[in-house]
């Protein structure tokens, strides 16, 4: 049985994760207020656009890191604009494909920390390249992240280091409050990409 303590938190994930999908494909979108919202599906010019000079997003290697960036995280064709810390001052702004294949990997990797191999790490990663695969990659995160949560108990919701995700504080941290701050990283980052969306529906042509 799932913990009473989890299920507020698993409820959340499930709205978000919902709304983020809806926001990408269409063909509505809960707007918040019960009244749906038409959104077409994201194309790979949106999800590749750069609304500013200096933009850090996904790249093809064979073109290499963008501006600032020393390294492209990943495998495959495709990585994610990088630097090892200190990162650049002041952060550059990041694209919407920037940020989606960072919320998926911080999905994949976490649940194979929770309940898998216990080993992947950002250059196990494969970066998606067009609007279609980055939103089933993140699917497919989602629903990896969620069944890991259904593995847990109330011990393990106590457990220092239950999560050995090794880009965070997870190994140090109560996986309660891991739970909390995944959701926390959904509602972030889907709202950054929503808005990133009206923006490129309303951009000067």
């Amino acid at each position: 049985m799932t913990p009473g303590r989890l299920t507020p938190l698993l409820e959340q994930f499930d709205f978000a994760r919902r709304r983020l999908t809806d926001r990408m494909t269409g063909p509505v979108v809960d707007s918040g207020d019960a009244n749906g919202v038409e959104v077409g599906p994201m194309t790979d010019e949106e999800y590749l656009w750069e609304p500013v000079p200096g933009c850090w997003s996904v790249r093809r290697r064979s073109d290499g890191p963008g501006p600032r960036a020393t390294l492209l995280t990943g495998t495959g064709e495709w990585g994610r604009d990088a630097t090892p810390p200190p990162h650049p001052s002041p952060p550059p702004f990041t694209t919407l494909a920037w940020r989606l294949t960072h919320l998926s990997e911080m999905l994949t990797l976490r649940a194979d920390h929770v309940t898998g191999s216990h080993t992947l790490t950002r250059d196990d990663y494969r970066v998606s390249g067009d609007a279609a695969s980055a939103v089933a990659a993140f699917e497919a995160a989602a629903t990896a992240w969620r069944q890991a949560l259904l593995s847990t108990d109330d011990v393990a919701l106590d457990t220092v280091g239950h999560s050995t995700y090794p880009h965070g504080s997870d190994p140090d941290d109560v996986f309660l409050d891991v739970v909390w701050w995944v959701n926390q990283e959904l509602l972030h980052h889907g709202a950054e990409i929503a808005l990133l969306r009206d923006l490129f529906r309303t951009r000067r042509r």
